[in-house]
């Protein structure tokens, strides 16, 4: 189990540690966080009823620890000149994960992958200025991948954050 962690370090840096216990304060501040990257330490520290240095030391813990993976904007791909969006599906050749999860992070416009049970084994999650680059993608850059015996692609119609204000 160790080892596993260890090697699933994204940017090659320090491996994380065990991880900790989450109390009510820190699931709080997640929560806060998820909602609004850009929240202060001083609104988050109010909101959750924490000094201000008590809030910065418990983010700076679950940036540590590799609970919160980083910040970032949510981003509506269709005015950003993405607006073609697929769900990807993949079956690989067994044991290949890792070696096509390294090739599929390369992609443009790729957005999320992950392994999962059933009929298939990977789920990739892209954004393409439109069809055309969708196709390009599936046709050239994915079925060109040794490791990948076929797709199938599902085209987002209409997307929602379900767990985000507006």
């Amino acid at each position: 189990m160790a080892s596993e962690r260890m090697a699933d370090k994204r940017d090659g840096s320090r491996p994380l540690p065990p991880p900790r216990p989450l109390d009510a304060i820190d699931r709080d501040i997640l929560q806060i966080l998820h909602t609004d990257g850009r929240a202060s330490i001083r609104s988050v520290a109010e909101r959750v009823h924490v000094s201000r240095a008590n809030a910065y030391a418990r983010i700076n813990r679950l940036i540590e620890d590799g609970v919160i993976r980083g910040f970032g904007a949510r981003v509506n791909y269709e005015r950003a000149g993405q607006g073609a969006s697929a769900y990807i599906t993949l079956k690989i050749v067994q044991n290949t994960w890792r070696t096509v999860r390294e090739q599929l992070r390369t992609l443009p416009g790729a957005a999320h992958i992950a392994l999962v049970s059933g009929d298939f084994d990977v789920l990739l999650l892209v954004h393409t200025p439109d069809t055309r680059a969708l196709r390009e993608l599936v046709l050239t850059r994915l079925q060109s991948i040794p490791e990948v015996l076929s797709t199938r692609t599902l085209l987002v119609f209409e997307e929602d954050d379900l767990d985000m204000e507006s």
